[in-house]
């Protein structure tokens, strides 16, 4: 009888100790998801298409550190040969991507020398296609690139040289950034793609164009 109950007892402490267990890491399990889905999924919960429809949310994503919030927008300013497009995202972990398209009077050349350096030594990386030009610095700290197109909005006269005027767009980040290297300045020059092919339509510019799904992807520079 003694024994029985004994038996009754050991596995009433079994089942007790099992159930703790049980709950324990269904508690554990909820802690890490609500940690998970609050602290660091911020990012995820920007729309899919930011600033005007232009920018990719998985192309922010790839970029910037998960952060417990984030929030992006957009604005413009002037029109014609005057206009500016900005764009941005910015966390809770203090990293921001940010974005600004515009109509200047700058050849292709001189823009070219401004990512050089006054020296003409700054290592820098090219692609082209079709007129369009994008350009990221080589070195390891840098987290800028660039995208210029040619364009001529209505308001300029047609006796001025068309090859001075153009959209160009720069995107970098403020902050750290979770990609590095080659992905980063690939990811960057997309976003700015993107942007400049926003802003060529709005300056209706006088020559319409088509853009290329995506620009030839940069040499496999680390």
């Amino acid at each position: 009888m003694v024994e029985n109950k004994k038996q009754t007892i050991f596995e009433y402490s079994i089942k007790r100790l099992f159930i703790c267990v049980i709950a324990f890491c269904l508690t554990a399990v909820a802690i890490w998801f609500g940690y998970i889905q609050f602290f660091t999924k911020g990012l995820e919960h920007l729309p899919a298409k930011m600033c005007e429809n232009t920018v990719d949310r998985d192309m922010v994503i790839d970029v910037l550190p998960s952060a417990r919030s984030a929030k992006e927008g957009s604005d413009r300013q002037n029109s014609g040969d005057d206009l500016t497009f900005y764009c941005h995202v910015a966390t809770s972990s203090d990293s921001s991507l940010w974005g600004q398209a515009g109509v200047h009077p700058v050849s292709k050349e001189k823009w070219l020398k401004s990512y050089r350096g006054s020296g003409g030594d700054s290592r820098i990386i090219r692609a082209s296609v079709d007129g369009i030009e994008a350009v990221a610095r080589l070195d390891p700290e840098d987290t800028e690139a660039g995208v210029y197109v040619s364009c001529v909005p209505p308001i300029v006269p047609s006796y001025n040289a068309p090859a001075a005027y153009a959209v160009i767009t720069e995107v970098s980040i403020s902050g750290d950034t979770k990609a590095t290297g080659a992905t980063l300045r690939q990811t960057l020059t997309d976003v700015a793609y993107r942007l400049t092919e926003h802003v060529y339509k709005l300056a209706e510019c006088k020559a319409p164009r088509d853009f290329p799904e995506e620009l030839p992807r940069y040499e496999n520079h680390k």
